[in-house]
């Protein structure tokens, strides 16, 4: 069995084909190590592998996997569903939140981010295959939102996450990340240099379309337990 430090090494060999075949800078994608469900010490062994990035999407659990890793310099990002009464101590433990999908969720977690703190780096999540089971606003609701949350203070708008319908086609791959990508950047808003895109499935379609970060979990971590 592959360890944690073997999957994360072909992980960011991946990457770095990705970029090469996308003509992207080397080192312009970074790897998200999605941690939600798995111990302490897995992701304790992620970092010893030079893992610093890491995403988790349910709030009791990641707080206290922050309290048991405490003495780890771990970059925290939050990429669940947001309830309003969490955003508290979302705004207090997380540096990143990718999954912002309504203004009342931005501006609570504004309001609440403490404030010795720096701004919260916030992405807004779209739902840019249209499922009803995802979270996200809509791609046409993308650029109210954008101009909504970059004028709050305490966080920094930085761009967009998306989860689109699986696909094994990879030219069905790169289309929703394509729409989406050149949506944002036809806006022309300064800042938004963040694409939350990509996954174990889709790695080399996401980075061929503009993503700057990817979000992998099982294939780092295994199988989730639930």
């Amino acid at each position: 069995m592959a360890t944690i430090q073997q999957n994360i090494d072909n992980i960011r060999s991946q990457i770095r084909h990705a970029e090469l075949a996308a003509g992207r800078e080397r080192g312009s994608v970074r790897l998200l190590a999605v941690s939600k469900t798995k111990p302490a010490q897995d992701i304790a062994a992620a970092y010893q592998a030079g893992q610093r990035h890491f995403g988790e999407s349910y709030l009791q659990e990641a707080l206290s996997k922050q309290r048991e890793l405490a003495g780890f310099d771990i970059t925290w990002h939050f990429i669940g569903p947001i309830q309003s009464n969490k955003t508290r101590p979302i705004a207090g433990h997380f540096a990143w939140v990718h999954s912002v999908d309504r203004l009342k969720i931005a501006k609570r977690l504004s309001e609440q981010r403490p404030a010795h703190l720096p701004p919260l780096n916030i992405c807004l999540q779209v739902n840019i295959s249209g499922e009803a089971s995802k979270s996200g606003i809509t791609l046409a609701e993308l650029p109210q939102l954008l101009a909504e949350v970059k004028a709050l203070p305490n966080l920094r708008l930085r761009g967009v996450m998306a989860i689109p319908e699986p696909e094994t086609d990879y030219q069905r791959q790169c289309h929703p990340y394509r729409m989406l990508y050149q949506t944002v950047k036809q806006l022309g808003m300064s800042g938004l240099d963040t694409f939350s895109f990509g996954m174990s499935g889709d790695l080399k379609a996401a980075i061929a379309e503009g993503s700057t970060i990817v979000r992998i979990g099982t294939g780092i971590f295994g199988v989730r337990i639930y």
